[in-house]
């Protein structure tokens, strides 16, 4: 019972912070021209690519389709879904700089440490050296300060939300050397307590999902972008 609960205050949680939060912003903030910063010769060629000519119509879809299909939820997402974990008191916010969150492994009872990632290939090579050093640099400190008894390196973690281990990319695998790489199923396990939270988390997600109002996003969205770009001296369609 206590896992079913914990599984709807998360489904509860995207959906106000982040799927609702993504729609409002969405026709709020990225239907407006001023958020934007234009690149005129591309945004003439995308226009022509999604609308066959160059229009207020094709101009609105080529800045609003990326924002709002790409960049804007993906940014929302990792923002949430670290304040999610504290907010419902799932895990601790790190007081060590780099780190996301801390809490007690579930499944070896020791603290961990956790950076958090989205996905299994959200990290690029110029990413590990960094991380690598950081987590080297704060367990060698603690360790000259006898701040953490017992510390090692299987402490400080990457937490990767979704995916299956066979998907992580080499930049991964290449931290995994040193400090571990949890992702999905396992990692929802070890911060919950519960061996199969990932699915029943995923499942529920895709239900609500499936009763979502989007208000029709898209078309609302590029409507009220178009008019701004007809309107505005930026552009000649003549």
């Amino acid at each position: 019972m206590k896992e079913k609960i914990l599984v709807q205050k998360i489904v509860e949680y995207f959906e106000i912070n982040i799927f609702n939060n993504h729609i409002e912003a969405s026709l709020k903030r990225n239907s407006r021209l001023k958020s934007y910063n234009i690149n005129p010769i591309v945004v003439k060629y995308l226009s022509r690519v999604l609308e066959g000519n160059y229009s207020p119509e094709g101009v609105a879809k080529a800045l609003f389709y990326p924002r709002v299909l790409g960049t804007s939820i993906n940014t929302s997402f990792g923002t949430r879904i670290q304040n999610m974990f504290v907010d419902l008191e799932i895990a601790s916010g790190s007081l060590i700089k780099g780190m996301d969150i801390e809490f007690i492994d579930q499944i070896d009872q020791r603290k961990k440490w956790c950076q958090l990632k989205s996905g299994p290939n959200t990290i690029n090579s110029e990413d590990v050296k960094p991380l690598v050093q950081k987590f080297t640099k704060t367990i060698n400190l603690a360790r000259t300060n006898n701040a953490f008894k017992g510390i090692s390196n299987s402490d400080f973690i990457v937490g990767v939300l979704y995916g299956e281990i066979n998907e992580l990319s080499m930049h991964y695998k290449a931290i995994d050397k040193t400090h571990p790489v949890i992702v999905g199923k396992e990692f929802w396990h070890r911060i919950t307590g519960y061996p199969d939270f990932y699915n029943s988390l995923v499942y529920e997600l895709h239900k609500s999902i499936n009763n979502i109002d989007t208000k029709d996003l898209i078309n609302k969205g590029c409507e009220i972008l178009a008019s701004e770009i007809n309107a505005s001296s930026l552009f000649d369609f003549s």
